[in-house]
This record gives structure tokens, sequence and C-alpha cells, in this order.
């Protein structure tokens, strides 16, 4: 069977043993999955022990994302071990939920008990820059998928009927909190993309009590928080939404952004991974 008709959950399982095996067998403390933008800042978590391309693991799939890099690595900070995806799958990119959830899928069934997800955001509101991060406090998941349809899970994984009430942890919220006192927090709307959303989408998704928009990140949250993970979530604000700010909008922007930032994103990831 190939890995494009396998049971979703047994093919993470499966990928999860590959991972293992190809980092020394270890399991891992925290998965940080890094969002458009935000791959430069992975050197600031510290040198690579393990360097992998993605595809050379059962399901995985390579990014079509300028911004995306399709390698995962493994780190040490301090006594923790943690994973670094820099790069994700998109619905847009033609992919079923179930394969934009499969790297973080396989991080938790590799160990993984923390998941660290980023991404690059429009601000709904003009009090968020650009060049800042935001602390995700919850989600609206308006992308019409959930990573949980379909078929039952096999007897091994939770039922489907998760609890999402805490997606985002409050323990892990107050970590970094207590770090960054200042930091601003809001609610991030995932939608599907890939075209960015026109004023009148801005104003009903601020209506919707949302800060952030962006095309990832919260079929991730789920899949995670299903399989028993905590759940952080930091956005980076990119630019201002359409009819919140002037001018087009463009992922080049997105990514100058985050090129924009990389040295202080990657020092905000070391003491927040560090202090998880």
């Amino acid at each position: 069977m190939s890995t494009e008709d396998a049971e979703p959950f047994s093919l993470a399982k499966v990928a999860a043993e590959a991972l293992r095996r190809r980092c020394g067998g270890d399991t891992f403390d925290v998965a940080v999955v890094l969002g458009s933008g935000w791959a430069a800042a992975a050197d600031g978590l510290g040198p690579p022990e393990i360097e992998i391309p993605v595809v050379e693991l059962p399901g995985f799939v390579a990014s079509t994302v300028p911004g995306h890099r399709s390698v995962l690595r493994t780190v040490r900070v301090g006594d923790r071990r943690v994973l670094v995806l820099l790069g994700r799958a998109h619905l847009y990119e033609g992919h079923t939920a179930a394969r934009v959830v499969h790297a973080v899928r396989s991080a938790v069934l590799a160990g993984a008990s923390t998941v660290l997800l980023t991404n690059a955001a429009g601000a709904l509101e003009a009090r968020l820059r650009p060049g800042w991060p935001v602390l995700v406090l919850d989600q609206l998941n308006l992308t019409g998928h959930s990573p949980l349809t379909g078929p039952s899970p096999p007897a091994w994984v939770p039922e489907r009927f998760a609890d999402m009430t805490d997606l985002y942890a409050e323990r892990l919220r107050a970590v970094v909190r207590s770090l960054y006192p200042d930091i601003p927090a809001g609610v991030y709307a995932g939608v599907a993309g890939p075209q960015f959303e026109t004023p009148a989408e801005v104003r009903a998704l601020a209506q919707a009590g949302a800060h952030l928009v962006g095309m990832s990140t919260v079929l991730e949250a789920v899949a995670a928080r299903h399989l028993g993970a905590e759940v952080l979530g930091i956005s980076l604000v990119t630019n201002l939404a359409a009819g919140v700010g002037s001018g087009p909008l463009d992922h080049r922007e997105v990514l100058d952004a985050g090129t924009s930032a990389a040295a202080p994103l990657g020092r905000l990831l070391l003491r927040v991974v560090a202090a998880l």
C-alpha cells in the first residue's frame, strides 16, 4: 500500500519509528515547527546534531512554498532534545488534512510532549505591527477541514472527539509571559488560502474575534492536542491585512519580515524552549 493510501495514524507511527532510528534511537521532548519567515531563526536554537531531508521519512512531503526548507534537525537545548521542522505542508499545496499534520503527529508519537507551532500572520488590527511576535491564545479553524475526520482511529489512538478547551496550553503561555511580560496576545484565524484575504473577509474575521490570520497551524494544533501533547503558538506579524494597512500584499513581504526579525526570533525561541 502506498503512503497516499495508508491509515494516517499508523503511517505516523511508522514515521516516528523511522525518525527515532535516523536520530540515534532517542525520543524527543519538544517539537518546533517553523512557519514562513521563521527558518532563518532556526540557528538561534543552537547547532544541529542531525539534519535530515524530510522526504527520506515515510509519508513526509517536500514543501513547494518559498521560505520553507524541507528538512528537519535535532538540537540540544539544556537537557531537552528538540526536533525542529524547518517548514510545513499546507492545504493550498494540494495536500489532505492528514498529510498537513503528518509531521506533527509523527513528532508527538516520537515522544515530543510539547509542540511549539510558529507561523507568519497578517494583523487584523493596527496595534499589532510587522516584526512583532504574538502569543496565540486560541484559534478559529476556518479551513473547512479537520485532521480527525475519516474512519475511526485505531484502538491505540485517543477517540476523535477531542476536547479543545485548553488547545493552546495556559501553562505554556504563562511560561512565555514570564519571559516576555509585554508580548501581545491574540486569537489566530486559520484559513485555507493561498490567496490573501479581502477587506470584507478581514472585517468579518475581526468581528468573529480574531486578531491574526494565516494559512497554517490550526490543523497541526488539533492533531497534536488530540494525541495528548501540550501546544504553544507564536505568530510573527509580517503584514497588516487588507484594509488595515495600505499597499498590495505579497509573499515576499512575509519572507522579508522574517529575515529582518531572524536574530530576535532566534533568541526568543531559545529562551522559550529552554524554559518549557
